[in-house]
């Protein structure tokens, strides 16, 4: 028997609020240099970051309140929606540039990032798919080719843009949900080896690319260039120390660290609040983590144990990506920290996926 007990996860509620916090604080500690150089106004990006929290939080509650099931039904809906917004942002004109990348659409004083829309609606359709069509997903022909099409269509629309990062966090999140469905392992050799031919040609295609790789090879190469952020990242970690600088006190958000409040967010964090800061948000990560899949583990059907599955497994992926770069551990991406950096599309559509995941919570085995 299955149950509606009204009742969402408070722990993942609090851990999510926790989060949201720090992202606030860090995004002002980290940005009122900046904002008061650009915009003489040092509370510039703290007071969008506040109205896009506030925002993503009323998009939560509703998400919260809208039964898991109603997402199903209007999957075709919302991923064809997302794929003419795709289609959209690349006409010159309608599509904005920013950093490279031409990925936002303005609407009015506000701009709205069409790839992570389609992050979320991918996994909701694919979520109804695999539900569907779960018997077939061994099947090359009947189930894992679908699946790696519709994917792959939706990763190379994002790669015209260009910005790979959202487009590794959409394929490995994807490939998480085929993985679990029961698909082959052949299968995914099969298309690792494929995989690594197209990140070559990709790498090949674009110099930027080919920079980034050598810049995290060896950053000193290139240290005013190509290899300069992540020295910067570097230097803002290292003296952190165990306890930080304190908190505001960051060297690095004085001009040397780029747009600190976006990517690298969490380099002042652990300038700031040193290895026993960075090591509290990774633990609440780790928290939401454990608190997702156990939701995805109790969930009522398929469809939703797919759909709670994607969710943190988006999530997750995201923070490690951000984490990694910014301790140097794999090339610079371009992607943000979840609930942590500065952006309106990225923190409202975290927080509409949250309230999905709560929902799914709200309906218990029993």
């Amino acid at each position: 028997m299955i149950k509606d007990s009204n009742a969402p996860d408070y722990i993942l509620i609090a851990v999510v609020l926790g989060l949201l916090t720090a992202g606030i604080v860090m995004v002002y500690s980290s940005s009122y240099v900046w904002a008061d150089y650009k915009f003489d106004d040092s509370m510039y990006y703290l007071k969008r970051q506040l109205l896009f929290a506030g925002a993503g939080i009323v998009a939560m509650i509703v998400t919260t309140l809208v039964p898991y099931g109603t997402w199903k039904k209007y999957a075709k809906i919302l991923l064809i929606t997302c794929f003419v917004l795709l289609l959209l942002v690349l006409i010159p004109g309608v599509g904005m540039v920013r950093g490279g990348a031409q990925s936002w659409i303005g609407v009015g004083a506000f701009s709205i990032q069409p790839s992570e829309f389609m992050k979320l609606g991918l996994i909701i359709f694919l979520a109804a798919y695999l539900a569907s069509n779960q018997k077939y997903i061994t099947s090359f022909k009947k189930g894992f080719f679908p699946s790696i099409m519709l994917i792959f269509t939706a990763f190379g629309l994002i790669m015209l843009q260009p910005d790979l990062g959202t487009g590794m966090v959409l394929v490995l999140t994807c490939m998480v949900m085929v993985f679990v469905a029961g698909a082959r392992l052949w299968h995914f050799f099969g298309l690792a080896g494929l995989g690594v031919l197209g990140f070559v040609a990709l790498i090949a295609s674009a110099p930027y690319r080919i920079s980034r790789i050598t810049a995290f090879l060896n950053p000193w190469e290139d240290p005013l260039g190509d290899g300069f952020q992540i020295i910067q990242s570097l230097y803002a970690i290292g003296p952190g120390g165990l306890m930080g600088l304190g908190l505001g006190e960051s060297l690095q958000k004085y001009f040397y660290l780029p747009e600190p409040q976006t990517d690298f967010i969490f380099a002042i964090l652990g300038e700031e609040l040193g290895f026993i800061g960075g090591s509290a948000v990774i633990g609440l990560f780790l928290l939401l983590l454990w608190r997702g899949i156990k939701i995805a583990l109790d969930a009522p059907d398929s469809f939703a144990r797919f759909l709670a599955l994607g969710i943190i497994s988006m999530l997750a992926i995201q923070a490690m990506i951000n984490i990694s770069v910014v301790i140097g551990l794999i090339p610079v991406t371009g992607i943000t920290l979840p609930f942590l950096s500065y952006g309106g599309s990225s923190l409202t559509l975290t927080l509409c996926s949250v309230g999905v995941l709560l929902n799914i919570s709200r309906y218990s085995k029993i």
